[in-house]
């Protein structure tokens, strides 16, 4: 197709298009995802086999963004991919809760600044007030997925807990602050908004 003087041709997919490369992986995720947590062994001392299935399905997320950005993002993919994280990491933790391996009370913690601060993003996202992911969230993101891997990794499940009860616990400290920072942000937002309609 000839392009125009002085145009570039655009090779962005459609914002609203389901079917791309970036959301096939994001849901693949999400598929395989049970059937790690079945892999998570009943007895203490972790699993090779759920360790690396749980890295490739951690890995898999830089996967999806680096096609996302590379092809153009979606909405269905915007939605999902966070999701998956969601469904990811807390379904393994529930699991490793179940095991008695993670202690509940930080595995709620965490569970519930999840479903506050996606209900919070829906509810200020429908006003028009958008809240980015921060660093800190993502930090969040890495310190819980590291958690996971240590406690079901054999060389760390039995002889380095301290590792992963303390990437546990850093990772509720970061949820809560990035918790307080999506609140503050939108806060901003909407009074920058409001002062602005006002003017």
């Amino acid at each position: 197709m000839a392009v125009e003087p002085g145009k570039v041709a655009s090779t962005k997919i459609d914002p609203t298009k389901i079917a791309t490369w970036a959301n096939l992986v994001t849901v693949g995720r999400v598929l395989i995802a049970p059937l790690m947590f079945l892999l998570i062994p009943e007895e203490a001392g972790g699993s090779w086999i759920a360790f690396w299935l749980w890295f490739v399905l951690c890995s898999s997320d830089g996967i999806d963004g680096y096609l996302a950005r590379r092809h153009g993002v979606t909405n269905f993919g915007t939605f999902l991919d966070p999701l998956a994280d969601k469904v990811l990491v807390l379904g393994a933790m529930f699991t490793l809760v179940s095991r008695d391996v993670f202690w509940v009370v930080p595995v709620v913690i965490i569970a519930a600044r999840e479903i506050a601060i996606s209900l919070y993003r829906t509810f200020v996202g429908a006003k028009g007030v958008s809240v980015p992911a921060s660093k800190v969230a993502k930090w969040k993101t890495v310190t819980q997925q590291l958690a996971v891997g240590f406690a079901i990794a054999p060389l760390t499940a039995l002889d380095a807990t301290w590792l992963w009860k303390g990437l546990l616990w850093i990772s509720v400290a970061l949820a809560l602050i990035s918790g307080f920072q999506y609140l503050w942000r939108a806060h901003t937002a909407k009074r920058s908004v409001s002062y602005t309609q006002v003017g």
